[in-house]
């Protein structure tokens, strides 16, 4: 039983790990693009994403499935039912609330460090390192919500991923399982390691965001 919950922890931290840092790769610099300068668009566009924070995972995962689906439109991909697409589908649904949040994160640095290191002769580039770098402890815990987010993620990952033992199964859809199995016992042991993991994961950027 324990090799089966290692296997399932292992690919929970991958297929999320790698969720996060692929939406991360592409949420921060649209953060950055939507505070760099005020207009009403930026803020529509911002609205949309803080919107889009409370979309419901089953609905990525319909609009997914059905794109990725055998007679669906990106269907030669092949890769429904695979860990990849769980990927993608998690990372879409993290992007919202890590543009959000380090939108907002770069807004108060901005009020104070950008126009600062502007009035010294900075040009807008140094200017915008130097607001990043300023944010990046605060950056980095906007990133940590979408690993949590991703890694408590369910409906998401049940539709893409078909909750495949040795394939596909992640922590989430194996307490599903097992709840409707009414095992209980390892139902539990799982919800126990995901906050365990996450909490974890928790300390260990909150340290690394304190040395930097």
């Amino acid at each position: 039983m324990w090799q089966e919950v290692a296997e399932v922890v292992t690919r929970s931290l991958f297929v999320s790990g790698t969720a996060t840092i692929l939406a991360a790769s592409w949420s921060i610099p649209i953060a950055m693009v939507l505070t760099a300068k005020e207009s009403e668009f930026r803020k529509v566009l911002l609205d949309v994403m803080n919107t889009f924070v409370a979309i419901p995972t089953v609905l990525i995962g319909l609009v997914l499935y059905l794109l990725l689906s055998r007679s669906g439109p990106l269907g030669f991909f092949g890769i429904l039912y695979t860990p990849t697409s769980i990927i993608i589908g998690e990372a879409i649904l993290i992007t919202p609330l890590i543009v959000s949040f380090s939108a907002s994160v770069l807004r108060d640095t901005r009020a104070g460090i950008w126009e600062m290191a502007v009035s010294m002769g900075a040009t807008e580039r140094q200017a915008l390192v130097t607001m990043v770098a300023e944010s990046f402890p605060r950056l980095l815990t906007a990133v940590l919500l979408g690993f949590n987010r991703a890694i408590g993620e369910l409906g998401v990952a049940l539709m893409l991923g078909g909750n495949i033992k040795g394939l596909t199964q992640v922590m989430t859809t194996a307490i599903a399982l097992e709840v409707s199995k009414g095992e209980f016992e390892l139902a539990l042991t799982f919800g126990g390691i995901l906050l365990l993991v996450t909490f974890a994961v928790t300390v260990i950027v909150r340290k690394v965001g304190k040395t930097i």
